[in-house]
């Protein structure tokens, strides 16, 4: 079947696919209970600002979290990031070093009313249980080094003053570059090595050499000072990787979230299971795309398939047209874009030929059509839109060959869909603003 003509695999799809209800309905969480068993569900997107995706996204975590038993949310978001809105959702007091989140480009993926919503009722959801058996949500990402190292020495001002005077001497060596990390990168190819390295390396050690003493005292605040503490020694390496090429800093970026997520699920126990979400690119396994093929790169999706074998999931998101929230180049204004029709030789284009607007595809070995997956598993072109979105450049900057039924698990397409709705900049934090939109 691997052959089989277009018209054949369009007929497989419709044949196939199961029509989504709309995301407010109970029918349409219940569709994804047969991925309850999953110690790690991961929904994607196919580009950062479509409101689609992020309703989808939450109407499925809701379902899991109350009906399966989910105790984390993980985000393709920097962790001093949403360890703010973590201890919003979770009741807790905002730390004092902590700065306002998400107010580095692109705010508008996170600054928007479908993920507000989300936020809204995760908070209210854990305000109903106790404080053990609340619902955490964390960042993965390593790009805020500037917020991380405030957040590691704000945490040893407060419990241990001699070591943090060391961890601003150690962190010295970075401040001329903390608020454009880049050039640092730069910097440390031309001279040949990382000159901050060995000192973001040894406050990590001593970090972790006092965790026996610092853990007992607050276990969150230790982890998330040892999350933070990594993030800072990760991206130091990721800055000066991206100089090196592209393989190495994408590698080291997706080892970083896989990393962290592993430290979440070992520090929560046996019973914790995590629903993430990333971008397709990120979860989608890269052994069945040029990323891995060609490009030497792996990602999020693979190791949690070679770590969580058997015990996970993998949900990538499409779309054929309509609107997106995205920028011309990275640090550029955000803009409302027409997202070009897809392509005739691409994964996107069966899915709407099938006819069917929205739906669920089960791609998974011991459910659905055999034969489906075998025709999906042909290489044809998969569109992925990111933070920047150049139509008049599509095919180069946007698809890619992938292998649909082996990148994931499941595929859920929206055929038409419309951009986020932007929240911009919220009022500076007081003592009693909670964000987002003053919960």
């Amino acid at each position: 079947m691997v052959g089989a003509d277009t018209q054949q695999v369009i007929d497989l799809v419709r044949e196939s696919a199961e029509p989504l209800p709309d995301f407010d309905d109970p029918a349409f969480g219940t569709m994804f209970d047969r991925f309850g068993d999953a110690r790690v569900v991961c929904l994607g997107e196919a580009s950062h600002g479509t409101a689609e995706f992020y309703r989808a996204r939450a109407a499925i975590t809701r379902r899991l979290i109350e009906h399966h038993g989910f105790t984390m949310v993980a985000v393709e978001a920097d962790w001093p990031d949403a360890a703010v809105i973590d201890r919003i959702v979770r009741l807790k007091p905002t730390l004092p070093e902590a700065e306002r989140p998400f107010t580095r480009f692109p705010t508008w993926m996170w600054r928007n009313t479908e993920f507000e919503s989300f936020i809204k009722w995760l908070r209210d959801f854990n305000g109903k249980r106790g404080e053990a058996d609340r619902v955490s949500f964390h960042g993965l990402d390593l790009y805020n080094m500037n917020a991380s190292i405030t957040a590691v020495i704000g945490y040893l001002d407060r419990i241990d003053p001699v070591a943090a005077a060391e961890a601003r001497k150690l962190y010295g060596c970075l401040k001329p570059w903390r608020e454009q990390p880049a050039i640092y990168g730069r910097m440390a190819l031309s001279e040949g090595h990382g000159r901050c390295e060995a000192g973001v390396l040894q406050l990590l050690r001593d970090l972790f050499a006092k965790e026996e003493t610092y853990a007992s005292r607050d276990p969150d605040s230790f982890l998330d000072a040892a999350q933070n503490a990594r993030l800072v020694a990760n991206a130091e390496a990721y800055y000066r990787a991206m100089y090196y090429g592209s393989a190495a800093s994408w590698n080291l970026r997706d080892e970083h979230m896989a990393d962290t997520l592993e430290v979440l699920l070992q520090r929560n126990g046996p019973d914790a299971k995590v629903v993430v979400w990333a971008h397709n690119s990120h979860i989608g396994d890269a052994r069945h795309t040029d990323m891995g093929q060609t490009r030497g790169e792996l990602n999020l999706g693979q190791l949690v398939r070679e770590r969580y074998n058997g015990a996970s999931c993998l949900i990538g998101f499409g779309t054929h047209t309509g609107t997106v929230a995205a920028a011309d180049d990275w640090d550029e204004p955000m803009k409302i874009k027409p997202v070009n029709p897809s392509r005739p030789d691409s994964y996107e284009r069966i899915m709407h030929d099938s006819g069917v607007k929205r739906f669920l595809l089960d791609l998974r070995e011991d459910a659905g059509s055999p034969y489906l997956r075998d025709a999906l598993k042909a290489e044809r072109l998969e569109r992925y839109i990111g933070v920047i979105y150049r139509p008049e450049t599509e095919r180069w900057s946007h698809y890619s060959e992938a292998s649909l039924a082996q990148q994931y698990d499941a595929l859920l397409w929206f055929d038409t869909t419309s951009a986020v709705v932007a929240t911009g900049e919220v009022a500076q934090r007081g003592k009693e603003e909670l964000w987002p939109s003053g919960l």
